[in-house]
């Protein structure tokens, strides 16, 4: 059976080539981008300014589509849903659409499974399978979008895996997001979220990409993140505030810092003050999240008394402080717990 070439991920550019390689016009590419990245289509044939004899010529040699939905979940609570998507090697991803008003995000995912381990994430049970392609990563949101009739609003790189550690693909399907023929996404828009890989921070700063860029933090110290983020044992904090401050002074942009609130471990006045310390002397905002509680690990949010002790603490603070309450709370949309619940 002949393997058949993946159009979905691919840039403008390598579309242009792959039409050239069958002898089509380059200007083809253009339409078939963007009718798979604008208008979410899978079917070469519902293709309808291009000729059938072309239609048929793609469907004989390519094909769009290696994601399929497994399962969804509809909040009760709020306006999420959970995906499930099974992949053509047999794993699985999940994405999570929330919506807030007129505000609609897709939060994606860059891997399956993640290999930082952190311990209050589901994903980390499930350790490192492999990287998404770009294409993988990009059809989540055109599946989402298709399957949701909803314009897409905003996208962040939240989900399974880290992005930093899948760096080329994760930039290339927020490139293609941002992209006039495809869902035009603006870079304001589009937030990728690393736990600090440092080289990628710095590559990342030197090459210019204007997305937004969030860390998550989630301790104050270094054997607070040592616990929490196991990265922090190759990449200390002081080295990744270091790299912050490098990204700010050249990007002119703010990063957001995500700070899970976790009972008993990082949620006393004396890390609120250690936070604000830490994170005073640069532009930036912070999120604080209380932790998504769970079945499948022992953590616990902080009761709402001292989470407010907490923020007020912060809000002495010279940057922006932020209370960010986890979306789809009775659907198991944080990272990798539909994975985990369904024992895949």
């Amino acid at each position: 059976m002949q393997n058949k070439e993946i159009l979905s991920g691919k840039t403008l550019t390598e579309l242009e080539t792959t039409m050239q390689s069958i002898g089509e016009k380059s200007f083809r590419a253009r339409q078939i981008y963007k009718w798979i990245n604008k208008k979410s289509v899978h079917d070469f044939q519902k293709m309808t300014d291009l000729s059938k004899d072309l239609r048929n010529k793609l469907t004989d040699s390519f094909k769009i589509k290696t994601l399929e939905i497994q399962e969804k979940e509809h909040s009760e609570i709020d306006d999420s849903v959970k995906y499930l998507f099974k992949l053509e090697d047999g794993n699985f991803i999940e994405s999570v659409l929330m919506q807030d008003s007129d505000r609609h995000t897709i939060c994606l995912s860059t891997m399956i499974g993640c290999p930082i381990g952190c311990p209050y994430c589901a994903t980390g049970l499930i350790g490192l399978k492999r990287n998404l392609t770009a294409g993988e990563i990009v059809e989540q949101l055109l599946w989402v979008a298709k399957d949701s009739e909803i314009d897409l609003t905003n996208i962040v790189f939240m989900g399974m895996g880290e992005p930093f550690l899948n760096y080329e693909n994760s930039i290339k399907a927020a490139q293609i997001f941002n992209t006039e023929l495809g869902p035009e996404i603006s870079t304001r828009k589009i937030v990728i979220s690393t736990c600090g890989i440092i080289p990628k921070l710095y590559d990342y700063t030197d090459q210019g990409y204007k997305f937004k860029l969030a860390i998550s933090l989630n301790g104050t110290t270094n054997k607070q993140r040592d616990e929490m983020v196991p990265i922090n044992k190759k990449y200390p904090l002081e080295e990744l505030i270091k790299a912050a401050k490098y990204y700010t002074n050249n990007s002119r942009n703010r990063i957001t810092f995500e700070y899970i609130l976790i009972k008993d471990f990082n949620d006393s006045l004396e890390d609120a003050r250690r936070l604000r310390q830490l994170l005073s002397d640069f532009p930036c905002k912070l999120n604080i999240i209380p932790y998504n509680e769970n079945e499948q690990i022992n953590f616990q949010a902080p009761s709402e008394q001292k989470l407010d002790q907490f923020v007020n603490e912060l809000y002495k603070s010279p940057f922006a402080v932020t209370v960010r309450r986890s979306k789809g709370q009775d659907i198991s949309a944080a990272c990798g717990q539909l994975y985990g619940k369904n024992n895949i």
